[in-house]
């Protein structure tokens, strides 16, 4: 790793820890959760990690046929995931096995729309070849 690299991974990590602290804080002292700080926290820890990952942080430059897959394989992992996380928060969140007694209805149509993101995605682009 390169010093520039580990330059920005540093600084992105520092400014999740500081970001994340002041969320905690926050919480702790006030009782009060910040969505903002919440979202600018899992803004930085990707930066973090695509500053870890890649050459360059924003992902620009050239990819060879390893970083290609490594990068496809991985947002295909990813996807699956977030789509098991998606549904766990909704079964907890709501402390319901039951579809019909879920009330978080915005979140209900996002862990719906997970279910087709891949397949509708993987229709459209194979439309492109065919």
């Amino acid at each position: 790793m390169n010093s520039s690299k580990r330059t920005i991974g540093f600084i992105a990590f520092v400014a999740f820890i500081v970001v994340s602290g002041f969320a905690l804080y926050k919480w702790v002292r006030f009782g009060t959760i910040d969505g903002g700080s919440i979202f600018f926290s899992f803004l930085l820890l990707s930066y973090f990690f695509n500053a870890i990952t890649w050459e360059h942080p924003e992902g620009e430059g050239e990819k060879d046929e390893l970083d290609r897959h490594i990068q496809a394989q991985s947002s295909r992992i990813g996807y699956f995931v977030l789509m098991i996380l998606s549904g766990l928060i909704l079964i907890v969140s709501e402390g319901v096995s039951n579809l019909n007694d879920i009330n978080n209805f915005p979140l209900l149509i996002v862990v719906g729309l997970t279910f087709v993101t891949l397949p509708v995605t993987a229709f459209i682009y194979s439309k492109k070849y065919k």
